[in-house]
């Protein structure tokens, strides 16, 4: 196991342990503006803490939920609440579930390519060894992780 490998072991390990902490979900109103109910603080409250007019604060509110809210925005906004910011991107399930995944579709796309040709010369493989030759290429991809790894084509 190379350098490589071990710094890539060390992300996975973080990111996994964080995934595992998740299960938020978001609130049907954002988090922006159940924290804010949450601690009884009018719009105007936080509008003065934000130094923003009253009518920004339904606007911050309404781009968290829109998804057109700023890591920055959401971070100031936060912040004026007392709060801490979180943010995060993670896999579902672990990373080694999305590796694994990316292997097995990039070897059933192989096993297709090769099951059409070879049905062209009348070999076509049973559907369990074909599966079984998908199994086999997703594991020597986790491997390998060829440079074309994340590459749909």
């Amino acid at each position: 196991m190379g350098v490589k490998d071990v710094v890539q072991k060390q992300y996975q390990r973080l990111v996994d342990s964080a995934a595992n902490l998740t299960v938020l979900r978001t609130p049907p109103e954002g988090w922006l503006r159940t924290v804010r109910n949450a601690l009884g603080m009018s719009g105007s409250q936080l509008a003065k803490k934000l130094g923003v007019t009253r009518a920004r604060i339904p606007q911050i509110e309404q781009a968290e939920l829109s998804g057109a809210a700023t890591l920055k925005s959401m971070q100031a906004a936060a912040e004026a609440m007392g709060c801490r910011f979180v943010y995060a991107v993670l896999p579902v399930g672990t990373i080694q579930d999305v590796i694994a995944a990316q292997a097995r579709k990039k070897a059933q796309a192989l096993v297709r390519r090769a099951s059409t040709h070879m049905a062209l010369e009348d070999q076509v493989l049973s559907k369990e060894k074909m599966a079984a030759e998908v199994e086999r290429i997703a594991a020597k991809l986790v491997r390998e992780m060829p440079s074309d790894f994340w590459s749909d084509k």
